[in-house]
């Protein structure tokens, strides 16, 4: 049986959730945030067993960077060998720049 990856979270992404929550939040409608954080945590889950589930970023085309998309947000992670590391959670329209 494959070994299974840890997920961990960038401090970005953590930034990244928590502003989101914010401003669903700040629009009143703080549940629809807390269940789109949860669907996002849930997509998130499964790249402990699939790992290579999402699609190489387009922007820089490396196999070890890669993202789910989940409309309206793009999943940023990184692949390493036993982990996937969250590094963004943006808007799906945006352009991703890794610092």
């Amino acid at each position: 049986m494959p070994r299974k990856h840890t997920i961990t979270f960038a401090a970005s992404a953590i930034n990244d959730l928590e502003e989101i929550r914010e401003w669903y939040a700040e629009q009143q409608i703080p549940d629809v945030g807390a269940r789109l954080l949860r669907e996002v945590v849930s997509h998130l889950e499964r790249l402990a067993d699939f790992p290579e589930a999402g699609r190489i970023v387009p922007e820089f085309g490396v196999a070890h960077l890669r993202e789910i998309i989940y409309p309206p947000f793009r999943i940023v992670y990184r692949l390493g060998e036993n982990r996937v590391r969250v590094v963004r959670v943006w808007r799906s329209e945006r352009l991703l720049k890794i610092p």
